[in-house]
């Protein structure tokens, strides 16, 4: 019985964090005016986004990307999880993460970042024994 209530509690929180990423595109997307003033209009980037959680706990699903492109790394394993390194088309506007965990208890936490050309830009957290944390950053 516990299984499926868990299975039931990561399927909402998947379906949650993609949830988010979609209305983070969105909004993302709504304010474009195809306007070359925009923050790193004309640039490109590479972008790496990574996930760490606390001792015990562990990392199962990611979903990450640039402006509405989203890459889902499933059957994840461990405590940290990094993608590989994504170069944003020039003029490109927006990167989320979002990724998912289960702690040992109720103290777990989860911590996901957005690094651009090397630099942390961007994070979010998450803590309890179900974890879902995410983050977006604009360029």
């Amino acid at each position: 019985m516990k299984k499926m209530s868990m299975n039931k509690l990561l399927r909402g929180a998947f379906v949650a964090v993609i949830a988010a990423m979609l209305i983070g595109f969105t909004v993302s997307c709504s304010n474009d005016d195809d306007d070359n003033n925009v923050n790193g209009a004309g640039k490109s980037h590479k972008v790496v986004f990574k996930a760490i959680a606390s001792s015990g706990s562990n990392i199962e699903v990611a979903v990450y990307g640039i402006d509405g492109n989203p890459t889902t790394a499933t059957s994840l394993s461990g405590t940290t999880w990094s993608s590989p390194e994504v170069t944003s088309e020039p003029g490109a506007y927006n990167a989320t993460v979002g990724v998912n965990a289960v702690g040992p208890d109720a103290s777990a936490t989860l911590k996901v970042q957005i690094w651009v050309d090397g630099e942390l830009k961007k994070e979010g957290t998450s803590s309890g024994q179900y974890l879902s944390a995410t983050t977006s950053y604009t360029f």
